[in-house]
């Protein structure tokens, strides 16, 4: 049973200003250390951070069946498996909110200039 999708579209511009503006900041508030050495050690640097940026958005945006606010943007991790397919790691209050009855899965894609991201969050 399906509770929850999100989609969430931005432009790459978009993170490479926030971050050019906001420097660390702007990175330790949305990113993780993990996601923040992965995505600065690529080539496009700005790609990966905004499609991880799409990834939290269209999370926060699937799980808004439940009214829960307050979780940090650092309670959502996005890794990539060896085959490259995205994933996500929930901790804090989001883990306990999603729990082991349920289960989130997301997909990505990306053009120049914009990066796009879909969340499903099912009952299983």
């Amino acid at each position: 049973m399906v509770l929850g999708i999100g989609i969430d579209i931005i432009e790459i511009e978009r993170i490479k200003k926030s971050v050019d503006k906001f420097g660390d900041h702007f990175l330790n508030k949305i990113f993780t250390k993990t996601e923040i050495e992965y995505c600065l050690s690529k080539a496009n640097k700005y790609q990966h951070l905004a499609a991880r940026f799409a990834a939290k958005e269209s999370i926060a945006k699937a799980l808004s069946f439940s009214g829960e606010n307050g979780f940090s943007w650092q309670d959502i991790e996005i890794y990539n498996e060896k085959n490259g397919m995205p994933k996500v790691k929930l901790s804090g209050k989001l883990k306990i909110l999603v729990g082991e009855d349920k289960q989130l899965q997301i997909t990505m894609s990306h053009s120049d200039h914009y990066v796009t991201c879909s969340a499903l969050l099912q009952k299983i």
